[in-house]
């Protein structure tokens, strides 16, 4: 059973992403506090529920340091929650539960330039199909550090 590694969120695009102990997930928003939930995201012009929250593998960022000596830190893939044994990529159109909240996973995250452009790394190619998940909240809660991540369906 997996958990949760790392948490982050920015209060508005292109800032550093600020780690967290705990994050406070609101049905059908996002997270208190970061660019998406605000509408100041940078895909914020291009607004889709199924984005409210973000998930990434901390085995992403060993392989990349492994593989492609490409260092990264939780806080530079640009996801929400960061986790460890939890096969994000399986996931898609079922449910899990993180602490409190209630999450419907709802499509694979695809790697973008603008990681790129934030971090200095060349990282599109290497994160491809590693690029993370996207999720709706269906049940707000609260999701700390070390939460177990509970898949249901």
């Amino acid at each position: 059973m997996g958990a949760v590694v790392g948490l982050h969120l920015a209060p508005r695009s292109f800032l550093p992403m600020k780690a967290q102990e705990e994050l406070v997930l609101v049905a059908g928003k996002g997270i208190v506090g970061d660019r998406y939930e605000k509408g100041e995201g940078f895909y914020s012009d291009r607004p889709e529920e199924g984005r409210q929250v973000t998930l990434f593998e901390v085995e992403t960022l060993e392989a990349l340091e492994r593989d492609h000596r490409i260092r990264m830190t939780m806080g530079d893939h640009r996801r929400n929650i960061t986790t460890r044994d939890v096969p994000l990529n399986h996931l898609v159109g079922r449910r899990f539960r993180i602490g409190g909240a209630l999450l419907e996973a709802t499509r694979l995250a695809t790697p973008c330039r603008h990681i790129e452009q934030i971090t200095g790394l060349e990282v599109f190619t290497p994160l491809l199909n590693r690029s993370g998940l996207h999720a709706r909240i269906l049940i707000g809660g609260t999701v700390r550090m070390g939460d177990v991540v509970e898949i249901l369906t």
